[in-house]
């Protein structure tokens, strides 16, 4: 795969962003430098047997050294399973297995007045790098920074406020910020989505969360007659295509066929999917898709 860095990384920090949310700074010069908002890595304790395989986790952000050069990358996470527990643990110095940049990214914006980035969850985790590039903030994977959206707005829901991480972030990058919670404890009381329908519609929506949500912003975007991206938040085992353990449906001229979310996603121009279409093709069909 063109491209991949696949290296044993230093922890530079590992930071508790708010519940059981952390954010982990790997020292990666050579992934930090080519990695763009919407791409993802897989992690891996090295020399781990329980878990075996690594787990994807989207990029937050790049950090900078004092001449401007991306040396580093930061992964935030919820702890929810046995690596992101054991995630949590380490410290500065201590090493883990990394592969990427993989996937498709976001897409390339121009001429947009407004984009809507909808998040649910931990949802919210591509997002940061993804505001500061289209508000001309920072340039990724070599590209310069360039202006491409006027306004920005993050719409972020949660179960309640415990759990909203890196909210100031995203204020100090240029985004409006728009705050939801299942129990009301924080912002509108309600479904992120119930939030974005009551706002001005935007040019363009990004989503990331869980389906239900993904969903219901397809259905949206739909309604609204406007483009939407969704960032598909998958269980992986490989993170470049081998396995098929991470397909999605999507439509196609004949009806609809798998495809690879490692691969050609995890970003989905919402239109193509096809969450809830009939039976499943053959086995052959599936991978013919190599």
């Amino acid at each position: 795969m063109s491209g991949l860095v696949h290296q044993t990384n230093s922890v530079a920090a590992n930071v508790s962003m708010a519940q059981d949310t952390f954010r982990i700074r790997l020292q990666s010069p050579d992934l930090a430098s080519c990695i763009r908002p919407g791409q993802f890595v897989m992690l891996r304790l090295p020399g781990a047997t329980d878990p075996l395989l690594g787990r994807p986790f989207a990029l937050y952000d790049t950090a900078l050294d004092a001449q401007g050069q991306a040396v580093a990358i930061d992964i935030v996470y919820l702890v929810v399973g046995k690596l992101t527990s054991r995630l949590a643990k380490l410290r500065p110095g201590d090493a883990v297995e990394v592969w990427g940049p993989l996937g498709n990214g976001f897409p390339e914006l121009t001429g947009i007045e407004h984009v809507a980035l909808v998040a649910g969850g931990i949802g919210q985790t591509p997002f940061l790098a993804y505001v500061r590039e289209l508000l001309g903030e920072r340039g990724y994977g070599g590209k310069p920074a360039r202006r491409a959206v006027q306004r920005a707005s993050l719409f972020y829901g949660m179960r309640t406020a415990a759990f909203a991480a890196g909210v100031e972030e995203f204020r100090a990058a240029g985004a409006e910020v728009h705050l939801a919670t299942d129990d009301g404890s924080l912002g509108f009381h309600g479904f992120v989505t119930q939030l974005v329908e009551t706002q001005q519609k935007p040019q363009h929506l990004i989503g990331c969360g869980p389906e239900p949500m993904m969903k219901a912003l397809a259905r949206l975007a739909e309604r609204w007659g406007i483009p939407c991206h969704l960032s598909l938040e998958t269980p992986m085992a490989c993170g470049v295509g081998i396995c098929f353990s991470c397909v999605t449906k999507v439509r196609t001229a004949d009806g609809w066929d798998y495809r690879r979310v490692c691969v050609e996603g995890p970003i989905f121009d919402a239109a193509t999917l096809a969450w809830d279409e009939g039976a499943p093709p053959s086995p052959a069909a599936l991978h013919g898709n190599q």
